[in-house]
Parts: structure tokens; sequence; C-alpha cells
């Protein structure tokens, strides 16, 4: 019962105002954290840049857990890197370190007991040591070769005590170092797309050939057929596109058809355009991307001109393949995807939804 009634002692409004005081409170000491990197910081990014083998992340507690979102920051933006447990690295895992690597070690204290006691087996190893740590005049600081201080800080906890606004101002440090770092290795968006194959963010940085339909799944035909010639040939298994590529005899891509465009001439009732050459009434010279662009390029087009199809075409502009919008709508900005397909032709112009 007392904890039940020491957990209701704030009411809705406290507590917001205090959640508030928290993050105010720890956006304050990042920029007091901000202002006080000095050149310290600038040797300890050479020191990752210039690393030839893994840049090996240690910290007990939750030092130990920051570090291991740092070391992930850095994988994934260019620089090679692993977690050690400092307890488990007494007991033989600092056979797993190199001289070739560079210690990235975290203490708010500097006088983690764990921590402490690797620094004269590392320095035995010649391993360069930077440290991320709260006092500039700790064990650890004397004892790096590079320190980041990030000096006196209060904790958000009502009591002072559990570390809130250190691991924050720590983490924030960790990813200033990986990603000047990885700025400094003109790290780019093909980089980063190397390693992020998977889940959304894989396929936005991946190319268009990676995420398009082949051509073999998509719908081609002469610019010289008619549409009804077109519309009995042009079937394909499983879900077809929504529009039909038009080739010329060079079989560079011509032109685009899509089911809007023969829905409109059943509307307009220009039935008798369907024994006419599709030439005639498909949207002339569509916009395409090349093989090898990369889909957040190819989704900001269809975004932008508001296409549900997208003709990946070769260097000489023939036809490969097609990007449909029931593909990608989860790339798609918001303000896209929340409209209904139907909404969109080929060409990119709005139609009204049928009455």
């Amino acid at each position: 019962m007392e904890v039940a009634a020491r957990s209701g002692s704030l009411s809705s409004f406290e507590q917001l105002r205090y959640a508030r005081e928290i993050i105010e409170l720890e956006s304050r000491t990042l920029a007091q954290v901000a202002g006080r990197l000095d050149r310290q910081f600038c040797r300890a990014v050479e020191y990752l840049l210039h690393c030839r083998g893994s840049v090996i992340v240690s910290g007990m507690g939750k030092a130990g857990l920051v570090g291991q979102k740092i070391m992930a920051t850095l994988g994934s933006t260019g620089t090679r890197s692993h977690c050690l447990h400092p307890a488990e690295a007494v007991h033989g895992d600092l056979g797993r370190i190199d001289r070739d690597d560079v210690m990235l070690m975290l203490s708010q204290s500097g006088e983690t007991e764990e921590v402490v006691r690797l620094l004269p087996s590392l320095a035995e190893m010649g391993v360069p040591i930077v440290a991320i740590t709260g006092r500039g005049d700790s064990t650890l600081a004397r004892r790096a070769t590079v320190t980041v201080a990030l000096g006196p800080l209060t904790e958000a906890c009502a009591l002072g005590l559990a570390p809130s606004t250190s691991t924050t101002a720590m983490l924030a440090v960790g990813d200033a170092l990986a990603l000047v770092t990885s700025k400094m290795r003109n790290f780019r968006r093909e980089d980063f797309a190397r390693f992020h194959p998977g889940g959304s963010l894989g396929r936005k940085l991946s190319k268009v050939e990676h995420c398009m339909r082949p051509l073999e799944q998509c719908r081609l035909a002469s610019v010289e057929d008619t549409v009804r010639e077109v519309f009995v040939a042009a079937g394909k298994p499983g879900r077809r596109t929504g529009a039909i590529m038009l080739i010329d005899e060079q079989d560079k891509l011509r032109g685009l058809f899509t089911d809007s465009d023969l829905a409109r001439m059943f509307e307009e009732r220009r039935d008798g355009e369907l024994d006419d050459p599709i030439g005639r009434v498909m949207t002339d010279g569509p916009r395409s991307v090349e093989i090898g662009s990369m889909m957040t390029d190819a989704v900001a087009v269809m975004a932008e001109r508001k296409i549900s199809e997208l003709p990946v075409v070769d260097q000489a502009g023939r036809p490969l393949g097609l990007l449909d919008v029931t593909d990608v709508v989860g790339l798609m900005p918001a303000d896209f995807s929340d409209r209904s397909e139907s909404e969109f032709d080929g060409r990119g112009e709005n139609v009204p939804p049928a009455a």
C-alpha cells in the first residue's frame, strides 16, 4: 500500500512539469558540454580516423550501455568498432585487443574500478586510450592518451544519483566523435547504404534495380500498336503495373500509357481511338531514371511529380524495369502516401475521383 500511495503522489500536472524540468536540464547541460569541447576532441577524432584496427568501446554499468550505442553508430558510419566489457577483459578478453586498435573508454567518475584495472595492461600493450569522462583530473583522464572531459554535471535524478544527465552528455559526445570522424572519412550516402540493406531505410538507400519490377514482369508494347492490340496482348502474370511502357523501333522508351488514360478514354466516349496507334494518345517522353540511381532520388521524383509509375532505363534509354507506387508507397512522404493510388496517373496529373 505504501508503494501504491507513493506512486500516486504526483498529479498529472506535476508529473509533466517534472518531466519537462528533467529534459530542459539535460538540454542545458548538452549546450554546456558543447561549449567545453576543445582541441582534445580533435585529437580524439584523429585517433579514431587513423585507427588501423578497431575502435574498442568499453565502460561499466550505464556507461557500458551508452558505449554499445556509440559502438553501433561508429560501425554504421564507417569506423570498425566492437564493445569490450571491462570485467570480462581482465578475465581473458584482453586477448581480443590488438596494438592497432584504439580503446574508447567511458566513465563519468574516471575512477570506475573495473575500468581503472585495465589501464596498466593497455599501457603495456601500447594501445592508445581515448577517454570520455566527467573529471579531467581523474585516474582515467590522467592515464589516457586523449581525454574529452565533460566537466561538472548535475544529474537530473531527484536524488542527484542515478546516471541521467551524465549518460546523455556521454552519448552526445560519442555521437559527435563518430559523426565527425565519418565526415572526415568522406563517408557517403552510398557507403551508408552498404551497411544498411534491411528494412525501409535499406530500401531507401538501395539502388533502383533492387526494388524495381524487372522487364519480364512489366507491360511493354510498340508505339505503332493500336490501343486495343496493346491491351489484348500486354497481360503479365502476377500483380500488374498500372502502366504500359511504349518503345520505338530502336527499343527506346518513347511513352507511357496508364490505366487512368484508358479509363479517361471511356469516360470521354473516345471509343474510336481504341483502334488508333497508341503513340497518338500516350504520354510522350515520360519521366524516367537510369539504372544505378538511388531509391531516395527515384522516390523524390515520384513524390514531386505525383506519379504512380517510374520507368527505369539504361544509358541508351531502353527500359529495364518499372517502379510502381504500390511497391514503394511506404517510402513516400506522408502527403503523398495519404492519398489513394487512383488519384494519380502516369503523367503526374491529379485525376478527379469518379462521381
